[in-house]
């Protein structure tokens, strides 16, 4: 299957990828596998989606935030691949945090915004494990931050 190509019968276009805020790098190999740094509401330099899940945005918000962070991901893979992301075989773990009010407990559903993007790109490529966590904040005020595993 040609990723790059799903991309388009999509109709996604992925966002330029940002550089790291911090000391960090925003993607690292280490033999087959390839680590995503954490990526946030980032649509090409502007912030989207600042505030807390169950005070600021409904859940379709929320999955809508969390598929942008795993927009992020895959330009973060494709620049990470040499400019495709057909070099992917499979989407291996999804790490998601939820900037929520403390009684909030979908925390799993809003991931699933970004966990349904990798399927629908990859197929059964992109099943993948996961974690669902509630966090009090995150950088910059964002309301989710979704990190990635892959294996190329």
């Amino acid at each position: 299957m040609d990723f790059d190509k799903r991309i388009e019968v999509l109709g996604l276009v992925l966002p330029e990828p940002s550089p790291p805020a911090a000391n960090y790098v925003p993607f690292l190999q280490s033999g087959s596998l390839l680590f995503i740094s954490g990526q946030i509401t980032l649509l090409n330099g502007d912030l989207q989606y600042l505030g807390k899940v169950g005070q600021d945005f409904e859940l379709g918000e929320a999955q809508a935030a969390a598929q942008l962070c795993a927009m992020n991901i895959l330009a973060q893979v494709k620049v990470a691949c040499g400019g495709t992301l057909n070099q992917v075989k499979q989407c291996v773990r999804l790490g998601g945090f939820v900037n929520c009010v403390d009684d909030y407990t979908d925390q799993h559903k809003v991931i699933n915004g970004a966990s349904q993007l990798m399927v629908d790109v990859f197929g059964e490529r992109g099943k993948h494990v996961r974690a669902a966590v509630g966090v009090n904040t995150l950088p910059l005020g964002v309301a989710v931050e979704v990190e990635a595993t892959f294996q190329i």
